[in-house]
């Protein structure tokens, strides 16, 4: 068996913050954009699923497989460092300071942003045959996404930031329970099963995700949907963030470190069953970041 046990999962939490706290703005930046891209990437495939199919939840099935992409080459989704960073200030490691953690998440954001606005004017692309071409059912459901995702909200005012941003917290206490659940395997088929069970939780049910919308919302605007920069940023991409802040750190983050990151709670022999003697060694270089 590959199971490890969650006083050890918080260990590895630590260890993976320290390394994200340490990684150069270049590699923040260079991460983030391709972990924003495999995202990307992941949700239009799951569009392209469920028109296909009709079926919603078949979408849902097949996205999983892009977060699995970027949890398992170690990149940088700003949504999983909400979780883990704010654990290594609690527990008191020395890098872990208000400013390098704040530092950290800008420049994982605008990793993220560029890798996923990069690949939606790519496919902007190829979906109007460079810009001649008619859209077809594919181009239409993404506007009327990212019109969901947007002028939906804003036409029910202050109960339409309510609602966006609580989805967004629900989003993120499961997607970023993906993140820990990793840990809990020290095998590929253990990590990505890990994955994508709490994954598709959070897209069948269309929770918020701000990564996910960093695509899903300038695609639609590249397509034609009636949506302008202010009312992205103001009714879904900062209110989302917020709250996946939010679920991300308190829901998961914080709530798996008190639960469980207190040495004196460990039982004795609470290792997993697999691999005391290199579950350290694994951990400092692996870098789950959904």
């Amino acid at each position: 068996m590959d199971y490890v046990k969650p006083h050890e999962i918080v260990k590895g939490l630590l260890a993976t913050s320290e390394m994200k706290l340490n990684l150069p703005v270049h590699q923040l930046l260079l991460r983030g954009a391709l972990a924003g891209a495999f995202l990307a990437v992941a949700t239009s495939m799951a569009v392209v699923a469920a028109v296909e199919t009709g079926l919603w939840i078949v979408g849902s099935l097949l996205f999983p497989f892009g977060l699995c992409i970027a949890v398992l080459l170690g990149m940088e989704i700003i949504t999983g460092s909400f979780a883990l960073l704010p654990c290594a200030a609690v527990s008191g490691k020395e890098q872990a300071t208000p400013s390098r953690i704040l530092s950290n998440w800008t420049w994982v954001f605008v990793g993220n942003l560029l890798g996923s606005t990069l690949y939606a004017v790519l496919l902007a692309i190829v979906l109007t045959t460079g810009g001649t071409g008619d859209l077809s059912a594919v181009g239409t459901k993404l506007i009327k996404i990212a019109e969901a995702k947007t002028t939906y909200y804003a036409a029910h005012g202050a109960a339409g930031l309510l609602t966006v941003f609580t989805k967004a917290i629900l989003c993120n206490w499961m997607v970023s329970l993906a993140v820990v659940f990793a840990y809990a395997s020290t095998s590929f088929t253990g990590k990505m099963i890990a994955i994508w069970g709490p994954t598709v939780l959070f897209f069948s049910q269309g929770f918020e995700h701000a990564v996910v919308n960093m695509f899903a919302i300038p695609m639609g605007m590249l397509l034609g949907a009636n949506v302008s920069l202010t009312t992205w940023w103001m009714w879904n991409q900062i209110p989302v963030t917020l709250g996946n802040l939010v679920g991300g750190m308190v829901f998961t983050g914080l709530a798996i470190y008190y639960t469980y990151g207190n040495a004196s709670m460990a039982p004795s022999g609470s290792v997993g069953v697999a691999a005391h003697s290199h579950v350290g060694e694994e951990r400092a270089g692996y870098s789950p970041s959904l």
